[in-house]
């Protein structure tokens, strides 16, 4: 092997540069057309697409190129790119809101919202093991779900009723009376 070979890009930077930002910008528009649920909901299905594109484009960032040198240009071009567009989509919350989207209510007042689930592709299963994932026992826990930008799901609980408070601290002093009697009883 000779280093050159290794070191020295086989095209010219300029193309080095261009390919990675041409891809760049086709991914992000192909992710938000996909969907947020893309983003961080996967099955398997998504993750093989997920997975195959990167291995698709990988031609498309370096083209005839194999060297180090030329894999690193390709590399640094999209950190630099990304760190740009996040920077200024920091700045312009409008453009950001369009290129991300905005927050999807998927449950409202404990009432899921099945044509919301529909639009975003998500069962009542992968909504309920999202639920379990919080630390929520099922969707009857929910007061509201929102599927985020980003593709997570932030929940609220149900705040119980003033009823079941009373009733849950009712149950709780009949049981510290039936405890007493029980222990009245075994020592007479």
């Amino acid at each position: 092997m000779v280093w050159s070979d290794l070191l020295v890009p086989g095209v010219p930077l300029v193309e080095k540069v261009v390919r990675p930002l041409i891809v760049y910008a086709f991914l992000i528009v192909g992710l938000r057309l996909a969907g947020k649920r893309e983003l961080a909901q996967l099955n398997p299905f998504d993750l093989v697409v997920l997975l195959t594109i990167s291995n698709t484009v990988q031609n498309a960032i370096i083209g005839n190129d194999n060297s180090v040198t030329g894999g690193i240009i390709g590399a640094a071009t999209l950190l630099a790119v990304n760190y740009g567009v996040v920077r200024f989509l920091y700045t312009h919350e409008r453009i950001d809101r369009l290129v991300e989207g905005d927050c999807d209510v998927l449950i409202e007042n404990g009432v899921i919202r099945k044509d919301r689930l529909d639009h975003e592709l998500i069962t009542i299963a992968q909504l309920e093991a999202a639920a379990h994932k919080q630390g929520l026992d099922g969707l009857d826990d929910v007061e509201r779900c929102v599927l985020e930008p980003g593709g997570t799901f932030a929940f609220s609980a149900k705040k119980p009723t003033v009823e079941t408070v009373r009733q849950s601290e009712l149950m709780a002093r009949l049981d510290a009376i039936q405890r007493t009697l029980n222990e009245i009883r075994a020592r007479a």
